[in-house]
């Protein structure tokens, strides 16, 4: 595709010269500013018909089914811009003779970027379904890969970027390399027990911080004795939330702090400042009630470093993750707990999301017994793991005619790059 860039001072001459290299029909693809002059990306109006009319039309393998046409995005009922079109807006008698009415360019430059968009799904469709009649083993490893629950945008940012002429089994093992490099996780449990300091668990209701708090509390016990730790919990709001706690901490030998609001954190947390580690257990609240903010605030001026730890809940789907991991980022997270992980059909969904949150794995919580239900996180087994439940528990596979479809929505979405040299998948 010939995609042309006209630069000037004002958006009539680069116009202008548009028209001139390509015709009134020509069709733009954006138009911006850049160092005081107007840039204009433009290709040809006839360009969309160089498009096969079908792909099926290529097709020589008769056990492939073919692709159904695609129409092209250009057309009437796409309200699309053409140079003339543009140039009509800008002529028009209501327009200062320089400058297009804000308004509307304001419109205009929307439908650029929806056609620009239609534009790259469209195309992402055609070269999908191409690439499944020339390589059908990297379809294989997507349908894998979105098995596991991974995200469709990573799945084809990944399988866009594997090795020509691979097998299935050495694509889904070069799939595994490229997530363990970017899954982070702690070596061991010094990074909290030795170490020590104020961990707060953080998450919406009923992803099981009260419980991994007294898991966590109990390893800090067997390891320095019930003298070196304190409880706190936040949570004033559930029935029977501090009776829990309160529980827990009897059982160990271990005195549990109830705190209001931020005042009583300081006043809590300036009297343990002796304890080698504090652990925090906060009020669960949704991820989309505006208490998250004040809950982030409160843990933030408490006066002490206080290292917030979210819980995700392994059973939940990659978009509602998305939307917990936004609402608990505030200045930033030390890390994460994937609890409920017996429960989870599959959890490709929740590593993906640490790997596009850049989240640290401090450990998966999967069962209720305290503390034998807690581990530290071990990136390679939980990767292994996703690929062996996709295969126990998967309701479904995408079918080869589905595939491109997908891949053309998952255009939208995917900002994500990977680096050849440090193999780091990087998501904005």
């Amino acid at each position: 595709m010939n995609v042309r860039k006209f630069t000037a001072n004002t958006s009539r001459e680069a116009l202008r010269m548009l028209r001139e290299a390509l015709g009134a029909d020509a069709v733009i693809l954006s138009n911006r500013n850049v160092d005081g002059k107007v840039e204009i990306l433009a290709m040809e109006g006839d360009v969309v018909n160089a498009i096969p009319p079908a792909v099926s039309a290529r097709n020589s393998n008769p056990e492939v089914p073919d692709v159904p046409r695609i129409t092209p995005p250009f057309r009437a009922e796409t309200k699309s811009f053409s140079a003339s079109v543009f140039q009509t807006a800008m002529e028009s008698p209501r327009v200062a003779p320089m400058a297009i009415n804000a308004n509307e360019m304001s419109d205009v430059m929307s439908e650029i970027r929806s056609m620009r968009t239609m534009l790259e799904s469209q195309l992402a469709e055609l070269s999908w379904a191409n690439t499944q009649q020339r390589q059908p083993q990297k379809a294989e490893v997507l349908r894998e890969m979105l098995a596991t629950g991974l995200s469709a945008s990573l799945s084809r940012f990944m399988v866009g970027k594997m090795p020509e002429n691979t097998s299935v089994q050495n694509g889904i093992e070069w799939i595994k390399s490229i997530l363990a490099r970017n899954l982070s996780s702690i070596d061991n449990e010094s990074e909290i027990l030795e170490k020590g300091g104020v961990y707060a668990l953080v998450g919406p209701t009923g992803v099981g911080k009260t419980t991994t708090t007294a898991k966590l509390a109990a390893r800090c016990v067997m390891r320095h004795g019930p003298s070196k730790l304190a409880l706190i919990t936040t949570d004033g709001y559930r029935i029977g939330g501090y009776e829990q706690l309160r529980i827990y901490g009897k059982i160990l030998g271990v005195m549990v702090h109830a705190v209001k609001d931020e005042s009583d954190l300081r006043i809590a947390l300036s009297e343990l400042k002796n304890k080698h580690t504090v652990l925090i257990d906060t009020v669960g609240v949704s991820q989309r009630d505006k208490m998250v903010t004040d809950q982030v605030a409160m843990l933030s001026g408490a006066g002490t470093e206080v290292k917030r730890l979210l819980c995700l809940n392994a059973t939940s789907t990659g978009e509602t993750l998305s939307e917990v991991v936004r609402a608990y980022q505030g200045t930033g997270l030390a890390g994460c707990i994937l609890t409920k992980l017996d429960e989870a059909a599959t959890i490709g969904g929740a590593l993906d999301i640490a790997i596009r949150q850049k989240l640290t794995l401090y450990y998966v919580a999967s069962g209720q017994r305290v503390p034998e239900d807690l581990h530290v996180a071990n990136k390679q087994h939980l990767i292994d793991r996703a690929f062996k439940l996709k295969r126990e528990t998967a309701a479904f596979r995408y079918l080869d005619e589905e595939l491109p479809l997908l891949m053309s929505a998952a255009v939208a979405t995917s900002k994500g790059q990977i680096s050849p040299s440090s193999k780091e998948v990087s998501f904005g």
